[in-house]
């Protein structure tokens, strides 16, 4: 029981619901609500968006073992008492457990590629194949360097989107006439990618803020082996004007949008966005300024990753207004 516990503690199993939820959220309150607007039938059908969830779970497992594999004398001093690798689970196994996660999370990609059996989803197979090497690049090299690693979990993230929408298209440039039949689908794909680039966007700059915000949290570890993160190269008072600017230009967006929103009589999904995201985002600018301790640091980004929480589930308000 204590080997299974430490397991799911070691492949951090609510993120991985929380890549779940994301990802379903998306499909059943974005991509079929679109493609039911426009009378069309979506490229991704029920079985492989599981198959492409579950390649998104383990995935990102074997990026969370690997990570504390290669982190292990950080985390010592960062997080003594979170230890798994090496203190419940041998490091030879945290390797055996990477490679047959990754692999699987591999397999199964290529497998739903092959079965969509279009460009797009071919490219996406790609990427997914090179999310596994990025995570361990990240692991043993890129997470110590400035903001190239903060950049690339960023990108990963908001990964966890874009694949849906790319594998949601129709090859249509190996067409010369599109179908007067197929016009509402491609009306459909424009609406959708606006979506896409919505949501992806908002997990990018939200995740890029935890990132460094964790950075100033494990300053003390990372410092100590020689890590070159924003903290230890700018210092804090830098970084915290690096994660200021960003939290204000997404209040900014967000804002924007709610303008939008209130326009077109989307009262509810505004005052939701206000009341759980912008206000939450505007306490968290304030929390900054104060902070001081790893302590401080450790709940702002537990605060992020709730802001994130209640930006995903926004999704739900588009089942009901599209």
């Amino acid at each position: 029981m204590k080997l299974t516990a430490a397991f799911f503690r070691l492949i951090r199993w609510p993120n991985l619901v929380f890549i779940a939820l994301t990802q379903v959220l998306f499909y059943f309150c974005i991509i079929l609500p679109v493609f039911q607007q426009y009378r069309s039938t979506p490229v991704l059908s029920l079985p492989l968006f599981i198959l492409l969830v579950v390649a998104s779970i383990f995935i990102a497992a074997a990026g969370y073992i690997i990570n504390d594999y290669f982190d292990l004398h950080i985390d010592a001093v960062n997080k003594p008492d979170k230890l798994v690798i090496d203190k419940v689970i041998k490091r030879r196994w945290g390797i055996v457990w990477h490679l047959v996660l990754s692999a699987i999370g591999i397999a199964i990609s290529l497998a739903a590629s092959y079965r969509l059996h279009t460009f797009y989803s071919f490219i996406a197979g790609m990427i997914n194949v090179l999310s596994v090497i990025a995570l361990w690049l990240y692991s043993t090299t890129y997470k110590r360097k400035l903001l190239i690693g903060n950049v690339l979990i960023s990108l990963l993230t908001a990964w966890t989107i874009l694949i849906l929408y790319m594998v949601s298209l129709k090859d249509w440039f190996s067409l010369k006439v599109i179908p007067a039949s197929q016009q509402d689908y491609m009306l459909g794909e424009t609406k959708l990618f606006k979506f896409a680039i919505l949501y992806a966007g908002f997990a990018f700059i939200i995740s890029l803020i935890r990132e460094v915000v964790k950075d100033m949290e494990d300053l003390e570890g990372d410092a100590k082996y020689g890590c070159k993160t924003m903290p230890i190269t700018w210092g804090i008072p830098v970084s915290k004007v690096f994660v200021a600017v960003w939290t204000i230009v997404l209040i900014a967006v967000l804002v924007v949008i709610q303008f939008y929103a209130i326009k077109i009589n989307w009262w509810i999904s505004a005052l939701y966005c206000i009341a759980m995201i912008i206000l939450p985002l505007v306490w968290f600018l304030r929390k900054l300024y104060q902070a001081q301790t790893p302590a401080d640091y450790h709940k702002l980004s537990t605060a992020i990753k709730l802001i994130m929480l209640t930006g995903i589930l926004s999704m739900i308000f588009f089942k009901f207004y599209l």
